[in-house]
């Protein structure tokens, strides 16, 4: 059975090891800059495509033992890695656009993606038109043939778990189509599958795991991901090789992390979904959720990550104080189960029209499900849920 025959558990495992000789751990090449052997060997080099041993902004081995990790997780002819997610979403749409060209994207995207469209990207004349990602058909319709080059969707949705629908995206023809998937990570979807262009993840997240690395890494077609990179070696949002140590160690035990977070964060939604003190909660794999026949059809898990609405910020500050399992922190995908307030924290920047589109209200809360034991989190959720008068006095 060859590598790409086996289970995706298994490729976690197998995979982006070619840096690293017998060595079971990954290697860490540190160096910024190789040694050539002599002038003609030097041109090679710096005339080469992500030549690995001439100068890490160009390639580094031990990030390109990383890429190579995610090339085989997605699916995918190449990989390419960035210093951040947002680096891997700027400079996938400059490396793709220019002045006068068109972006179709969803209004229900992270902050940070929808700063970037409405202030760089329209100081260089960059036009986005931004569509309802569960309106069937809404991608399609605002291309405008010519002159749209981008197609960005955001699957599932930061911070309410809202889908695109992989299939329709896929069949979208002229512009490329590029689905950020950071919630999913590469073992809950695989975009690529689904006949879009670009795979995109915020690496810091799900797959690194750890809160220890910032990374961004893009898939798809090896010629595509070529022209990206030869605008990323001028962007310079050049990823650490210390970095891509850490992701890598964490793409080796992703599929056992996915598997009990994804767990636990079902048996929270269900727990959340029934109790009177919640108003509204947000999780593809809850049979009520509006988009479940999509999540079923196209998420291979439902995901880490959940969402749900206590009516206030006062309420949604009390929950804060209560907790003592959950830490109140503003990321995703690592050990540790967060609870964050996206109007105040990923979603500040936004105006309120557009948390209004976006669903951001005064009382939501984005949980991302650790690695706790299940029980625990359930029963530390449920005390900080209790409007018990005499467990509030204790606490004042």
């Amino acid at each position: 059975m060859t590598d790409d025959q086996h289970s995706p558990s298994t490729r976690a495992i197998t995979a982006g090891r070619a840096a690293s000789g017998r060595s079971l751990a990954p290697a860490l090449w540190a160096s910024s800059t190789w040694e050539s052997e002599s002038l003609d060997d030097a041109n090679r080099r710096a005339t080469s495509i992500r030549q690995g041993d001439f100068y890490s902004r160009y390639c580094n081995p031990t990030v390109r033992s990383f890429e190579e990790a995610i090339r085989d997780l997605e699916g995918a002819e190449e990989s390419l890695a960035f210093a951040s997610g947002m680096g891997a979403i700027a400079s996938t749409v400059l490396a793709l656009c220019s002045s006068g060209s068109h972006v179709v994207a969803q209004r229900q995207l992270y902050a940070g993606t929808l700063a970037f469209l409405q202030g760089p990207c329209a100081r260089l004349g960059i036009e986005t038109t931004f569509v309802d990602v569960a309106e069937p058909g809404a991608f399609a319709a605002a291309v405008q043939p010519g002159r749209t080059m981008v197609v960005l969707a955001e699957t599932p949705s930061n911070p309410r778990l809202e889908l695109a629908d992989l299939d329709e995206l896929g069949a979208i023809k002229g512009p490329f189509t590029v689905v950020d998937s950071t919630f999913a990570t590469p073992l809950g979807q695989r975009p690529l599958d689904h006949g879009v262009d670009i795979s995109l993840h915020s690496a810091t997240k799900g797959i690194a795991g750890h809160n220890d690395a910032t990374l961004g890494v893009i898939s798809g077609d090896a010629d595509l991901l070529a022209e990206i990179w030869a605008y990323s070696v001028l962007h310079g949002a050049t990823p650490s090789p210390f970095d891509a140590l850490n992701a890598l160690r964490g793409v080796r035990t992703l599929a056992v992390r996915t598997r009990q977070q994804n767990e636990s964060a079902r048996s929270i939604a269900v727990l959340l979904a029934d109790h009177h003190a919640v108003s509204a909660t947000h999780y593809p794999g809850l049979n009520e959720h509006p988009q479940y026949d999509i999540a079923a059809r196209q998420l291979l898990q439902y995901g880490t990550t959940l969402s749900f609405d206590l009516g206030t910020r006062e309420a949604v500050s009390e929950f804060f104080e209560r907790v003592t399992v959950c830490r109140v922190a503003t990321s995703l995908g690592g050990p540790e189960t967060l609870v964050c307030h996206p109007a105040t924290s990923t979603h500040a920047s936004l105006t309120a029209a557009e948390m209004d589109a976006a669903g951001v209200t005064d009382g939501l809360v984005r949980m991302s499900v650790g690695l706790e034991e299940t029980t625990d989190l359930l029963a530390d959720i449920e005390q900080a849920l209790s409007r018990d008068d005499s467990r509030r006095s204790t606490r004042s």
